[in-house]
C-alpha cells in the first residue's frame, strides 16, 4: 500500500495537501513542529497519486508508492 511521509519540520500547516487529496486521507495531526505549526498526517489508505506532494509549497511531503504486481499477460 502506498503511503505519505511528512517532513514535519518543513510543514507550515497550510492544509493545501488536505484539500488536494482526492482520496481524502490527510488530516491535521494535533502535533506541532518546533515553529508552532500543526503538521498533517495520513489517516487512511493512500492511492499514491502524489497530488499532495505536488501541491505542497514547502516540499514537506514524500509519497512512497507500492510496486504494482507484474501481470502474466502482455
Amino acid at each position: 500500500m502506498s503511503r505519505v511521509v511528512f517532513l514535519e519540520e518543513r510543514c507550515k500547516g497550510c492544509r493545501l495537501c488536505v484539500a488536494a487529496c482526492p482520496a481524502h486521507v490527510l488530516r491535521p495531526s494535533g502535533r506541532y513542529n518546533r515553529q508552532g505549526y500543526e503538521v498533517m498526517e495520513q489517516e487512511g489508505p493512500c492511492t499514491g497519486c502524489t497530488a499532495c506532494a505536488v501541491m505542497c509549497p514547502d516540499v514537506a511531503i514524500r509519497v512512497f508508492r507500492t510496486a504494482k504486481a507484474k501481470g502474466g499477460d502482455a
